[in-house]
């Protein structure tokens, strides 16, 4: 068996102490000129890409994860979680490759000479080298987890975000490990995800226990640059 794990990561002391299950509330009211507030988004729908990526960045500012229950709308921690859930998306090209994944067949498909690749093909063969390199020097990896086919935009929501810090290949078996945002703490450390590498060409059978409903049909290493989350963290308190 090979493998590796980003060092001294463990998904239920390093990650946001709360899962991704919020109200209905706006993700984010600005004020415009004569249009006044105007409410953009619905937490409701998740902030997925955001607690993954407020992960990484405490990771990678070496800073402790803080304690905090499920933040308060307008609370700093939630508009930091907010801000890096639009930085998730990487607009305009993250949503396109999203969008482009979900109208993916799940197999390759050869019309004459020409061959369009599949779901599976491209979770394998581009991928997964990406995520395993990152894995191997050391990087959390975030995730983008491809769950339906679809032509339709509105189905872009249920698509999920998740966390690689771990894997190990036992034959052509992988498995990688994930922070979850919608996992419980209480199996926070257990839950991942595994396939078969041995047949890119095919249909990818993903096994997961993600909290998701959906099958994983695919995944893509999204894109990251890294914010200081510092500023979050309160600072010692005076001694007497």
């Amino acid at each position: 068996m090979a493998g590796n794990a980003v060092p001294n990561f463990v998904a239920s002391r390093d990650a946001l102490q709360f899962v991704n299950s919020w109200p209905s509330q706006p993700d984010l009211v600005i004020n415009l000129p004569v249009a006044g507030k105007v409410k953009i988004g619905d937490a409701s729908n998740g902030l997925c890409g955001g607690m993954v990526y407020t992960v990484r960045d405490f990771y990678e500012a070496k800073v402790p994860m803080i304690a905090d229950p499920l933040p308060a709308a307008g609370s700093p921690l939630y508009r930091y979680i907010v801000g890096r859930l639009f930085d998730s998306f990487d607009l305009p090209g993250g949503v396109v490759k999203y969008y482009t994944w979900m109208t993916l067949p799940d197999a390759d498909q050869s019309l004459l000479a020409l061959t369009r690749r599949g779901i599976g093909w491209h979770t394998i063969t581009e991928e997964w080298p990406q995520i395993r390199d990152d894995i191997d020097a050391g990087r959390l990896c975030p995730l983008g987890l491809v769950t339906v086919t679809s032509v339709n935009p509105m189905d872009l929501g249920k698509c999920h975000q998740a966390l690689a810090y771990a894997y190990d290949v036992e034959g052509s078996t992988l498995t990688i490990r994930l922070y979850d945002p919608n996992t419980d703490l209480s199996a926070a450390d257990s839950c991942s995800l595994s396939l078969d590498l041995g047949h890119p060409s095919q249909k990818a059978s993903i096994t997961h226990n993600v909290g998701i409903s959906d099958p994983i049909r695919g995944f893509f290493r999204t894109r990251y640059s890294p914010v200081d989350p510092s500023p979050l963290v309160p600072p010692p308190a005076p001694t007497s």
